[in-house]
């Protein structure tokens, strides 16, 4: 019994052991099949899904194109910007100078007149028809000079392209007075510590040839004389006259490696003529500078040559001048003049014995070569 008793707990112990390795082989299958199922099922809605918002995006970028006007959605590339851009850096000459040869390099007409005249007593002469940009009458016009205060043109000129506002001031300074009483430079009269405005500099460089209106002029402008002086000379290069020109201060005092000759000061003034600020200080007759502590009424000044030859017969009239003298080159000037006919014309010469004479001299080729 108790043999048969084992058979039977051991045949009901099989019987219940089979079922249930059955089930354990069909779990895995069962697991890989629902998995695979998943991913079956996950690709088909990412194709679908995909396809579907590629074609609600492709509907909605057509819906906003639509509300769009189409002047916005077309290219928007313009010319225009930079048209205006190169309108502002081309510069309108004013109807003044208009006729004026383009450049700064002057030929020498076929039929240039030596002047021979025994009414021109300075040494050096040059006569230029600015609208022809030709000599039309010379005397040792090739010759180096020390240029003198007509260096003073090129001071003007460097600092009226620079200047913005000629209200703004500027107070002298003990140095700048030393300088000119130890140069014996003419001076406008500022005292130490006043304070003038910068329109009264340039006036001052000019009129009365100030080396103190000229020295603060260039302080003001670059920060110290030096530093002027190497604009100068890039106005100067910029000109195309630097193979011939070179400055070494802004007031014209004597140097060795300050020099020029006379149709490069001619062609610094057509310069100067052709900007409105440098042609209105050069034509002025007399200028009162603004009431200050020290000269309450201000300093009346004068352009000596212009007043002088204002009422003398010269084929035209003289519009713009400067003056210089040093030992080196004696009493010089360069001056610009409106013919009766309307042509344009700077005349430079240099090596008169006296300022009158200077002036009596350019009178003389005025009257002879002027048409």
């Amino acid at each position: 019994m108790g043999n048969k008793h084992y058979r039977n707990l051991d045949s009901s112990y099989y019987v219940r052991r089979k079922p249930a390795k059955r089930k354990k082989r069909f779990i895995p299958i069962l697991v890989g099949a629902g998995v695979l199922s998943i991913i079956i099922a996950a690709v088909l809605i990412f194709i679908f899904t995909g396809k579907g918002n590629k074609e609600e995006d492709a509907a909605d970028l057509a819906s906003i194109e639509e509300s769009i006007p189409q002047e916005e959605i077309e290219p928007q590339i313009e010319e225009e910007p930079e048209a205006e851009v190169e309108q502002e850096e081309v510069k309108e000459l004013s109807p003044e100078v208009a006729s004026f040869a383009e450049g700064y390099e002057v030929t020498t007409s076929p039929s240039v007149s030596e002047i021979y005249s025994e009414d021109v007593i300075s040494e050096n002469a040059v006569l230029i028809d600015v609208d022809k940009g030709e000599i039309i009458a010379k005397k040792a016009a090739d010759a180096t000079i020390s240029p003198a205060s007509m260096t003073k043109i090129l001071t003007v000129l460097v600092a009226a392209e620079h200047v913005t506002d000629l209200d703004d001031t500027f107070t002298i300074t003990r140095d700048i007075t030393d300088y000119s009483f130890s140069n014996d430079c003419s001076i406008v009269g500022f005292d130490v510590d006043e304070t003038v405005t910068v329109r009264d500099l340039m006036y001052g460089t000019i009129l009365p040839s100030g080396a103190d209106a000229g020295l603060a002029l260039a302080q003001y402008v670059a920060g110290s004389h030096e530093a002027f002086v190497d604009m100068m000379n890039q106005k100067l290069e910029e000109l195309g006259l630097s193979d011939s020109a070179h400055f070494t201060n802004c007031v014209g005092l004597y140097d060795e490696d300050h020099y020029c000759t006379l149709t490069d000061m001619a062609m610094i003034l057509k310069a100067a003529v052709e900007n409105d600020l440098a042609r209105e200080i050069l034509s002025a007759h007399t200028y009162t500078t603004s009431a200050t502590e020290q000269h309450p009424e201000g300093i009346t000044i004068s352009n000596w040559f212009l007043r002088r030859i204002e009422d003398k017969e010269t084929n035209g009239e003289v519009v713009c001048a400067k003056t210089g003298f040093v030992n080196q080159s004696g009493c010089c000037a360069a001056s610009y003049s409106v013919s009766n006919s309307g042509g344009h014309y700077i005349c430079v010469s240099a090596n008169a014995w006296s300022s009158w004479r200077c002036i009596y001299d350019q009178v003389e080729i005025y009257k002879q070569y002027l048409s």
